[in-house]
């Protein structure tokens, strides 16, 4: 009787499991079966049209004056009386708050937004629409479809801390 030392015990100790046969493998395949991989989203960017580019070059300097920061949005609100603007209140790393309205409300609804993490350019002059001042403008990207524009928030990964320029 070829009885290995698992088996003999096994037949000793009913209940008891042997520890690291297979369990291990066994849980991560029950892992993976749960969880199906996702096939890549397949984007048809035939119909796109985009804007060319500028001709004209800006010079190092001029560029270097913008300030594009990484941004966190903390609220999100739809402007009273206005069909088009999200006003937002923003994390910039300051440790004072930032709104910066921005007409995308056609793309996007105010709750979707908060907690992302956005790009902007926190030097520009404030400026008053609906009464309420915008410090800075969000970057999107825009290009049209089939005749229809189409608007999308840069949008980064959430590691990358409020505050964090962008060079």
């Amino acid at each position: 009787m070829n009885m290995t030392m698992y088996e003999l015990l096994g037949k000793l100790f009913p209940t008891m499991k042997p520890i690291g046969r297979g369990d291990a493998v066994k849980t991560q395949q029950k892992a993976a079966d749960a969880e199906p991989e996702k096939a890549p989203e397949v984007i048809d960017f035939s119909k796109v049209e985009i804007e060319p580019l500028f001709k004209d070059y800006v010079d190092f300097e001029t560029f270097s004056k913008s300030d594009f920061r990484a941004v966190k949005v903390k609220a999100c609100t739809a402007v009273p009386k206005s069909k088009k603007l999200l006003q937002f209140v923003l994390e910039d790393g300051t440790g004072e708050d930032r709104v910066i309205l921005s007409g995308i409300h056609a793309y996007y609804e105010p709750d979707e937004l908060v907690g992302k993490t956005l790009i902007a350019i926190t030097n520009l002059p404030p400026r008053k629409m609906m009464g309420i001042e915008s410090c800075g403008m969000l970057i999107s990207a825009v290009h049209h479809e089939e005749g229809e524009e189409k608007l999308h928030l840069l949008m980064v990964d959430d590691h990358i801390p409020a505050g964090a320029k962008l060079y």
